[in-house]
């Protein structure tokens, strides 16, 4: 190397050592003039929230070259999701959604946005369908629930079912099955979680017409008597539902009208499953025994009151539609009203000497069944549907309520006798069976003030009533209808026929 090429090279080496000694003065005084203007704001984080819950959201500033800028935004919501506080509590609203670039956070013209999404809160309510529901008894019945919380949104949830007032049972799917008991069972499905319950209403009503039975069964009848048959309806569960049955004989032994009244034929014998009901392609049966025996003497000697179906110290009226299949008598007054269009097939005695001596013998009547004693074993202290009595006397001081059936069990006797004592009234919203051979003739109701056939009642003996006797519409009396004092009244399509 010559002295040119080492004083060239000692000339370079100055020079970068000068270049370096400026870049690094021009870096100091770089740091020491700190950030520069805020160019951006980033807000973070882009939060997923459930409904009515809170976010603190964050925004930090930068100046052009990625130096943090230290800055006091201004919070807003732009495309709703919710709602931010000056400090940035982001609080989500109650309405579900992906809100994009909802949360703004500005200094003068800068700003920065983050996005919401606002998924279902907790559980709040339960919506329980059907409710109210109505079903047949036996059936089944899908309950469905739905979660919500507080602004209405579906929640997914995991249901309770359970039963806390009757009618029913019900699976963990909510399927309900219900009993054999008609009624309105309120509030009896429940469904619950996390202490959020709902409930819902059955109303069981009667299934369609299972059975038909036919009453009495069997029964005996002397040659060319009759005998009042009754037929009930009922769902699988046993509930009564009302019918109109079409009456046939099927195995002989007389002939039965479309009331279901049984006249014997000729012919003795036991004719067994004769008497047919029929309704809806179903039908029940009853056997009938007829036999050539003389009746035995009524338990109590009507005398000439004994060939009346209604007897009345007043009057006798009749709407329309009405049968009696029998005499009819009025004493001491002498009013008939409304025949036609009502029909009596036999005699009428209206204030004359028959009348007159038939109401001595009533009253002689009367005061015998009232006379007889009762052993507080019979005493009746509630209402008599629903239950069987043997023969005997029964008793109370009241009035006598028969709602439901009233089964009266001869116990194989033909001659056993029923007496009902009613201090007061006799009030009915059902029927009378007989069964075991008890006979209607052979019932007794002494009544103390007055008597009520219910409307649609199929009644069953002989009604003694100091005052009165009403039959509602459509109620059927095989006995006779004997008020001592007051009237009879019949409203529409009643039939009475001496037993």
């Amino acid at each position: 190397m010559n002295d040119r090429t080492r004083r060239a090279v000692r000339f370079g080496a100055r020079a970068l050592a000068a270049t370096a000694i400026v870049l690094a003065a021009a870096c100091d005084v770089h740091k020491l003039s700190g950030p520069g203007t805020l160019a951006r704001i980033a807000v973070s984080p882009n939060a997923t929230l459930a409904a009515g819950t809170t976010q603190q959201m964050i925004a930090l500033g930068y100046d052009a070259e990625g130096r943090e800028v230290s800055i006091s935004p201004t919070w807003s919501v732009v495309a709703s999701g919710g709602t931010i506080s000056s400090i940035g509590v982001f609080s989500a609203g109650l309405v579900t959604g992906s809100f994009v670039n909802t949360v703004l956070a500005s200094v003068g013209g800068i700003s920065g946005r983050a996005s919401i999404t606002v998924t279902p809160g907790a559980l709040a309510s339960i919506v329980l369908t059907p409710n109210p529901t109505t079903l047949a008894v036996t059936t089944t019945r899908q309950f469905v629930a739905v979660g919500k919380d507080a602004g209405g949104n579906v929640v997914p949830f995991s249901p309770t079912w359970s039963i806390v007032a009757g009618g029913g049972t019900i699976n963990q799917s909510g399927m309900f099955t219900a009993n054999g008991a008609v009624g309105t069972y309120g509030g009896t499905v429940q469904v619950g979680s996390n202490g959020v319950v709902a409930f819902a209403t059955v109303q069981l009503t009667a299934g369609p017409l299972a059975k038909i039975t036919v009453s009495p069964n069997a029964a005996t009848t002397l040659i060319n008597g009759q005998q009042q048959f009754t037929a009930v309806g009922s769902d699988v569960a046993g509930n009564p539902i009302v019918i109109v049955p079409t009456w046939a004989i099927v195995a002989n032994g007389g002939g039965i009208n479309g009331t279901g009244l049984f006249t014997a034929g000729v012919v003795t014998n036991t004719f067994a499953g004769t008497v047919q009901a029929s309704s809806g392609g179903l039908s029940g049966t009853a056997t009938v025994t007829v036999t050539a025996t003389t009746p035995p003497t009524p338990f109590v000697d009507l005398g000439v009151a004994s060939p009346n179906g209604i007897m009345a110290g007043t009057a006798v009226t009749c709407v329309t539609g009405g049968t009696i299949n029998a005499d009819v008598s009025v004493s001491p007054g002498n009013t008939v009203t409304g025949f036609g269009p009502c029909v009596i097939t036999g005699v009428q005695h209206l204030g004359d000497a028959v009348a007159s001596r038939g109401q001595i013998d009533l009253t002689t009547a009367y005061n015998t069944l009232a006379g007889l004693p009762c052993s507080p074993s019979n005493a009746i202290v509630g209402n008599l549907g629903g239950t069987t009595k043997p023969a005997g006397v029964y008793c109370t001081a009241s009035g006598i309520g028969v709602t439901g059936t009233l089964t009266l069990d001869g116990g194989g006797d033909p001659n056993a006798t029923f007496i009902f004592q009613a201090g007061t009234s006799l009030i009915t919203a059902g029927n009378v069976v007989l069964i075991n051979g008890a006979s209607a003739r052979n019932v007794y109701w002494q009544v103390g003030s007055s008597a009520t056939i219910g409307t649609s009642s199929q009644w069953q003996g002989n009604i003694l009533a100091l005052t009165s006797i009403t039959l509602v519409d459509n109620a059927t009396l095989l006995g006779r209808a004997l008020a001592r004092n007051g009237a009879v009244s019949l409203g529409t399509n009643n039939v009475i026929t001496l037993p």
